[in-house]
């Protein structure tokens, strides 16, 4: 526990101190995180923080924010401690049992909204489904659409669970426990699926002890993609086959520099075609698609 310079009895005073404290702990953006984390445990707003600075805190808020901040100083992510990340303009809740949504996830749900304005999707398969950020927005964006999402993770998909009820599509998107396709066996789904969507695990192993120390605090299994970063791609183009129907579209989020071996692997596995490559804002190539010819 770090030392304080004074008792934060106060918002003005507990906002002073957790700037410091998240400042000398090496966070970028130490004055906006204490803010978000104050309202957070303080129930309160930005307004109120900064108007109402000599209100004085119960003990209770008082140690429950000073917990948040000494966690946040020891490298927890914001969006843990918060319990939301924004992601495609919605509110989605994250836990550590669920990867954090990334803005560059949006391209690929981007991707298949395009592929919606072409053609008919009304089924499609979100393969490691996470917080359920994907098949939550693609069934609010494609009001035809049924999503089936899988989870290797039973606590993962409570929380994608929580997160379909929360937008009102529980009744629109079906989760599945099970490792990547194999529990869509059995329902019927041979060559029925539009568009298989997955945002894989594809950090080489080798590289998970380097990483951000925020990442390292997210789940492994979502993050380690075998010994060079595409073991899951590998599997997804495999596995995707017998459940995409003709002209039915593959959609992969990759890693920085993977774009082209994914696209050569799903060449050399036979059955797709017309793959597309798109760059993130930051000119990235992070989203892979590749039509199944069936």
């Amino acid at each position: 526990m770090p030392t304080l310079t004074q008792e934060p009895t106060t918002y003005g005073a507990l906002v002073r101190e957790g700037q410091v404290l998240l400042s000398n702990a090496g966070i970028a953006n130490a004055a906006q995180e204490t803010r978000w984390l104050l309202e957070r445990a303080l129930e309160t707003t930005g307004l109120r923080l900064r108007l109402e600075s000599d209100r004085t805190v119960s003990e209770e808020s008082r140690s429950l924010a000073w917990s948040l901040l000494t966690r946040r100083m020891s490298g927890e992510p914001l969006q843990y401690l918060l319990g939301t990340q924004e992601f495609c303009g919605l509110d989605f809740e994250v836990t550590p049992a669920v990867l954090i949504p990334r803005p560059e996830t949006e391209l690929l749900v981007g991707e298949v909204r395009e592929i919606a304005g072409r053609e008919a999707l009304p089924l499609i398969a979100d393969i490691g489904t996470g917080s359920g950020c994907i098949a939550v927005a693609l069934a609010l964006a494609l009001p035809e659409v049924r999503v089936y999402a899988t989870d290797l993770s039973a606590a993962a998909l409570d929380v994608a669970r929580r997160n379909a009820n929360r937008h009102g599509m529980a009744e629109r998107v079906r989760f599945l426990e099970g490792d990547l396709l194999a529990p869509l066996a059995g329902l019927g789904l041979e060559c029925r699926l539009a568009a298989v969507v997955s945002n894989p695990p594809y950090i080489p192993a080798g590289d998970l002890a380097g990483i951000q120390r925020e990442v390292r605090r997210e789940p492994q299994a979502a993050l380690d993609g075998g010994p060079d970063g595409l073991a899951f791609y590998r599997r997804l183009l495999r596995e995707a086959k017998p459940y995409l129907a003709p002209g039915g579209t593959l959609a992969l989020e990759v890693g920085q520099g993977q774009a082209e071996s994914v696209c050569r692997m799903a060449e050399e596995s036979g059955g797709y075609q017309l793959m597309q490559v798109r760059q993130d804002a930051a000119g990235i190539e992070r989203v892979v698609s590749a039509q199944f010819k069936g």
